[in-house]
């Protein structure tokens, strides 16, 4: 059995199935971020809280120090950008599979809520590099991207519209028109994730720029939106179940006839749709693998909760008592479940791309969050009140996953079309009956009998 210390976080049946598949660097580097989430991250985290100022004004003004301080860490031990893979990258990316990956990012979701951005792998700002990496030209990259790369400054992508149906993305309304060399945009986005930051910079917004086009998919284009740019107005954070997630947020803003150069368009007009599915892809994954992490964690926290003398009711202690013990059981085969189907996505991106991957992407996607959730609420219910207080950390991971329901595509969008891919096997499948029941049919006959 392994004694890569990874089995400390995961099923020694798991770490078997991919350790042959994981290059020298790999485990070195998994090795070593284990150590920094365990020695830095998380003995961090409430100094993270504490340095988060109350006062509603000042929590979007804030930068917190000690983040800064675990990020300069990060970098020096090479911990960084983990999640851009030299394979689909080759520029900027790092030594890493989606496979590799995909295990050290179950470890940053189970780690603590600051240690993705501790190591620069934090959306919305890894989508937005993968984007401009992907598809942004020289001096985009140039001017974006290696800010970005480097932890300089933050990102938001707006695409979600107030007032309507945007788990279709074809329904949006901004207006995106080229005047000239410049490209004028009008629009009302929320839910916009990273836009209250201060040190968000840029604005990746999708809009409509030829609304007339028969192909309702090139109807779209993407824009790079400065934050500092006329016109571009943060109307207020969006809460979550209560938390509003500064610095960060997830805003409503507002694009009043904001203009930027014509170079701001990304990769090409009517390219838009093509773009966010390129993006989208590889990040409904990576909040998958962190959703493992959040569950596995949940499950750590019941455990020692239901096995904790001082909380003993009625004499005995909380796993004598009822489904405790069923919960514990079901949670564990769960994770295990969800894990593979994860690990069997991101090897599938490894081998033929995000865009080949899409089955495995959207079952992930609709399967992982609602096992999370109830692993989390099972949790919950073994704390009590405490669970569902601040004063624990399974609320605000409850609040945080539900979203992601909705986020990405909802389950309703994800399930009807890993649903219709399966139905366009019906041929296939049709065919292949009909030629087994050819060959039934001569053997029966063969034999003797009459049909």
């Amino acid at each position: 059995m392994s004694t890569h210390p990874i089995v400390r976080y995961t099923s020694p049946a798991s770490w078997a199935l991919v350790e042959d598949k994981f290059s020298p660097f790999a485990k070195e580097t998994l090795a070593k971020l284990i150590t920094f989430l365990e020695d830095e991250v998380e003995p961090a985290t409430k100094l993270a809280h504490l340095q988060l100022p109350t006062d509603e004004t000042q929590r979007w003004k804030t930068v917190l120090p000690v983040l800064a301080e675990l990020k300069e860490k990060a970098k020096k031990l090479g911990l960084w950008n983990l999640f851009l893979s030299k394979q689909h990258y080759p520029e900027y990316g790092v030594p890493l599979s989606n496979l590799e990956y995909a295990v050290m990012a179950e470890l940053l979701g189970y780690s603590s809520h600051i240690a993705s951005e501790s190591v620069n792998c934090s959306a919305p700002d890894t989508g937005n590099m993968e984007v401009l990496a992907r598809y942004g030209s020289p001096e985009q990259q140039q001017k974006w991207l290696k800010p970005l790369l480097n932890g300089e400054i933050r990102s938001a992508f707006a695409m979600t519209e107030k007032n309507v149906a945007s788990s279709d993305a074809t329904n949006i309304r901004t207006s995106i028109r080229r005047e000239g060399n410049e490209i004028v945009i009008n629009g009302h986005k929320w839910w916009i994730s990273g836009a209250g930051d201060p040190r968000c910079k840029i604005h990746l917004v999708m809009g409509k720029s030829d609304p007339e086009n028969k192909d309702k998919h090139q109807q779209q284009s993407v824009v790079l939106v400065p934050t500092d740019a006329p016109g571009v107005r943060i109307v207020r954070p969006m809460k979550v179940f209560g938390y509003d997630d500064a610095p960060e947020g997830h805003c409503e803003v507002i694009y009043d006839n904001v203009r930027v150069p014509l170079g701001n368009l990304v990769l090409g007009w009517g390219r838009g749709f093509e773009i966010i599915q390129g993006r989208l892809g590889p990040g409904r994954i990576h909040h998958c693998m962190r959703s493992i992490g959040h569950a596995s964690r949940a499950l750590d926290l019941l455990l020692q909760r239901v096995t904790d003398p001082s909380r003993k009711t009625f004499g005995k202690y909380l796993y004598e008592h009822g489904t405790v013990v069923a919960d514990i059981a079901k949670s564990r085969a769960e994770i295990e479940s969800a894990r593979l189907l994860v690990l069997s996505a991101a090897l599938q991106i490894d081998k033929v791309k995000a865009k080949g991957a899409l089955k495995e992407i959207g079952i992930a996607k609709f399967v992982v969050p609602s096992m999370a959730l109830t692993v989390i609420d099972r949790a919950i219910q073994s704390f009590g009140a405490e669970g569902v207080s601040q004063d624990t950390e399974l609320a605000a991971r409850w609040a945080g996953l539900r979203t992601l329901r909705i986020a990405d595509g909802p389950d309703a969008v994800h399930i009807q079309q890993v649903g219709q891919r399966e139905l366009k096997r019906v041929p296939q499948l049709v065919e292949r009956t009909r030629e087994i029941k050819k060959k039934e049919q001569a053997i029966l006959e063969k034999a003797g009998y009459k049909l």
